[in-house]
């Protein structure tokens, strides 16, 4: 097995993450990313895509988003042929140490509740889910 690097993705990342997300992220009951939406995460926060790479292999990713206020993870996924080998943790770990390093004091986790092993694997990361919050969201349009 390859060594597990961690690293910010680039602009030229950008159609290998897509069809990463295609395979290996939850992509039910959401708007389909594409290609210009991630070159504006990328150009506006460049060190918030984080990729997890095994060799030249891109195995897993995270989004770290820090709006100077809180700590936001999206896009949490693993590659299916590599999952239960710790890399959510790598990633996660390499998140919350960005954020620590930016002045963030509290992450939170986007998490479908219909997403089961999104939930646990959350839970085995040590976050918990709050009963009392529920997510409002409003398509902006384009």
């Amino acid at each position: 097995m390859s060594v597990l690097t961690v690293r910010p993705a680039t602009l030229t990342d950008i159609p290998a993450v897509l069809a990463f997300w295609q395979i290996a992220a939850e992509n039910a009951q959401r708007p389909a990313d594409d290609r210009s939406a991630v070159a504006v995460l990328i150009d506006r926060d460049p060190d918030a895509l984080l990729l997890a790479e095994e060799g030249p292999v891109l195995v897993g990713s995270v989004i770290a988003g820090w709006d100077g206020w809180r700590c936001h993870l999206y896009r949490l996924a693993v590659a299916p042929s590599h999952r239960r080998r710790g890399i959510s943790r790598v990633l996660v770990d390499a998140a919350e140490e960005r954020f620590r390093r930016l002045g963030g004091r509290r992450a939170d986790a986007m998490v479908l509740d219909d997403n089961e092993s999104a939930r646990r694997a959350w839970w085995a990361l040590g976050y918990e889910r709050q009963a009392e919050w529920s997510r409002w969201v409003k398509p902006l349009g384009g």
